[in-house]
């Protein structure tokens, strides 16, 4: 029930404070005042916004809270500030409860800050909010993605692994185990059965297809960086149960725990870019997402590669013996989470996510800082605020489950979002990336050689994806996702009719899965296929499938939208990977002809119903779906945030202060009140 006044004044190169306490003696013991910024052209009452940095009433109520109020004109030049006079601002009605109630701005590091001390309260001073955080798009961005780089590290994990000696004769049927006839001296196996192998490398999707159906859940309730961290949590556990592993079940339970990382982080960290990164750059840092995944990929396999020379070799091959070849890179794996879970409170949450729990104050001064380095007044800053505040209103009151996806006309976007996610799966390339090994020893390429093969075309698809994240935005979305699809399904039929016309069958491949073999020119000209499918979906379907998505929604539906598409793409993650090995076994160069049939019919679903989104507001997509224009008339580019901009920086537009519910006038209303 008390009310403080704070005034202060810069004269002669020192400050002047005063401090006005209208309370009873008994409610203040301490008061600190410091004033390092008064901007205003006269003196400037304003309301306080009280809040508890730590969120919770019970923490205010036990140990301290703080209260917030900024002057609107806070971007005023420093000569301004100097030359300006004294500042006052009131905070009615704070509090005693509050241990610390503090009234402070921010602005290129100057701060206004008044701290009153209540006598019934231990004192304990909080940390500033902005203390430590890391505001950096592209720094962001490479921290976010590291839930990618896990998911190329679970990819590789398989493909490096699944045809080295040490696994097959320790994964294999012990009965099976028996010195080999051409490597006197080291152990021989066949190996695991293709539908157990199938089933191995399938946990990892099914772990991810569980999480994904609750991310969105996590993510709306707890906030993006905390289903983030919880991913981290998760990967470190499987990490550790697949590190000591002691038999096949063990390895699909560490598998699985892996995955729900994967799940959690391939369907949120696109919408947590998506929403934090500033729209002109928008594809470029959420398919990130997709090169961090080739990262993890190439960049395992070469640990593999490395780990593989552990233990005794007979003939240039390991003995079959030891499990130290997998077991360490299978360890080594949990270092990436473990530095993300440090980092993760020193990334801001998402602004969108903040607003809709009613943290408007904090989302204004994150998307400050993200995208105009700590300028809240910025024009761009302002029309991306305003864009989400209008979309966040105008969605209150409407559903937000997951029943609402398919009812008030958001059915057939819904569709279009679980089918990019189910069209690149159906590519084939993630077959390719888990099973490469196999199309090798198909090709007639084994051992050391066959690893370093490998590593071509892991290299290959990292590389490949540079142009994309470079030039998506100015491609856009649906010629990127077209030229993809042709060119994925002439490499397909080309390795089908190859393997078809050259080769033969190979029973006693010593591998249960592999029964076809090609030789000579065409099992050269297989691989060559094998690599140019691989350059074909890096830059296209490879990054655009994670871009568009959280494109096609507005945030009361985002976080479930991305949830369900992501669990649509490891529910078909998981069939091929338990479909694949006995296709290989059973139908054997034919896989490819069913894989080139999906890519014909995606090419046509994405010309009829695929929207371009490439350079619009998250809330511009919206009037796309809302106005019924036909898909394949149009085109990239925003009309509505580039005038917002315009009308900010002529001053036709409301400005928003860190008390962002209330917007400060615009030009020409002050000169109208002067």
């Amino acid at each position: 029930g008390s009310e403080v006044q704070a005034s202060s004044s810069f004269a002669g190169g020192k400050f002047d404070a005063s401090l006005d306490e209208r309370a009873e003696p008994t409610t203040l013991h301490r008061s600190t005042f410091l004033a390092t910024a008064p901007a205003h052209d006269h003196p400037l009452s304003l309301p306080a916004e009280r809040c508890d940095t730590r969120n919770s009433s019970d923490a205010a109520g036990q140990g301290w809270g703080t209260t917030l109020a900024t002057p609107q004109s806070f971007s005023m030049g420093y000569q301004i500030w100097k030359r300006a006079p004294p500042l006052s601002l009131s905070a009615p009605q704070i509090s005693f409860r509050h241990a610390e109630a503090a009234l402070f701005s921010r602005f290129a590091g100057l701060q206004l800050q008044l701290i009153l001390v209540s006598s019934s309260c231990r004192f304990e001073r909080p940390e500033l909010a902005t203390m430590g955080r890391i505001t950096n798009p592209y720094v962001l961005t490479a921290l976010a993605c590291t839930g990618g780089l896990l998911f190329g590290f679970d990819i590789s994990s398989m493909s490096a692994i699944i045809s080295s000696p040490n696994y097959l004769t320790y994964f294999g049927p012990h009965d099976k185990t028996a010195e080999c006839t051409e490597r006197p001296g080291a152990l021989c196996n066949i190996g695991p059965s293709p539908s157990v192998q199938g089933g191995i490398t399938a946990s990892m999707a099914g772990g991810s297809f569980i999480a994904s159906l609750f991310s969105g859940i996590v993510a709306d309730r707890f906030g993006r960086r905390s289903a983030i961290f919880l991913g981290c949590i998760l990967w470190v556990i499987g990490s550790i149960l697949t590190c000591a592993v002691q038999n096949i079940g063990m390895l699909i339970v560490g598998r699985i725990f892996n995955g729900m990382c994967v799940g959690l982080a391939s369907a949120q960290v696109p919408v947590y870019l998506s929403e934090l990164s500033p729209a002109r750059i928008r594809g470029r840092l959420v398919g990130c997402q997709q090169w961090a995944i080739t990262w993890g990929i190439c960049i395992f396999f070469f640990i593999c590669y490395g780990c593989s020379f552990i233990g005794k070799q007979i003939d240039g091959q390991q003995d079959g013996r030891g499990t130290a070849s997998f077991r360490v890179p299978w360890g080594l794996q949990m270092i990436p989470a473990l530095v993300l879970m440090a980092l993760v409170p020193m990334m801001p949450e998402s602004p969108r996510w903040l607003i809709t729990r009613g943290r408007n104050a904090e989302a204004l001064e994150i998307l400050g800082q993200v995208h105009a380095s700590g300028d809240q007044n910025s024009p761009e800053v302002q029309a991306e605020y305003k864009e989400i505040c209008q979309n966040i209103e105008e969605s209150t009151g409407e559903g937000s489950g997951y029943i609402d996806l398919f009812r008030n006309g958001n059915a057939w976007r819904t569709h279009i979002a679980m089918f990019t996610q189910i069209w690149s799966q159906l590519t084939g390339m993630n077959v390719m990336m888990y099973y490469l090994s196999y199309v090798f020893e198909m090709a007639g390429i084994t051992g050391n050689i066959a690893l370093i093969s490998n590593g071509i075309q892991y290299v290959i698809n990292v590389v490949m994806t540079v142009p994309a994240l470079l030039y998506i935005d100015r491609w856009g979305r649906r010629p990127t996702l077209l030229i993809g699809s042709t060119l994925m399904t002439i490499w397909l039929f080309a390795v089908a009719g190859l393997m078809g016309n050259y080769g033969h069958p190979f029973p006693n491949s010593g591998n249960s899965v592999v029964q076809w073999q090609v030789t000579g020119p065409a099992s050269k000209a297989v691989i060559a296929c094998s690599y140019l499918f691989v350059a074909s979906f890096a830059p296209t379907w490879g990054p655009v499938s994670w871009i568009y998505v959280p494109e096609l929604f507005g945030n009361r539906l985002r976080g479930k939208s991305n949830s369900v598409s992501t669990a649509s793409n490891w529910a078909f993650n998981f069939a091929l990977g338990y479909f694949v090995p006995p296709a290989f076994h059973n139908i054997k160069w034919k896989a490819y002809i069913v894989f080139g049939c999906f890519t014909v019919a995606m090419t046509i679903h994405v010309f009829f119903a695929f929207p371009e989104t490439a350079g619009k507001t998250l809330e511009e997509v919206d009037e796309i779906f809302q106005s019924g224009v036909p898909a394949w008339k149009t085109r990239k580019g925003s009309g509505a945030l580039a005038r917002d901009i315009e009308a900010v920086k002529v001053g036709n537009a409301p400005v928003f202060t860190r008390e962002a519910s209330t917007p400060s006038d615009s030009a020409d209303e002050k000169e109208l009140k002067a």
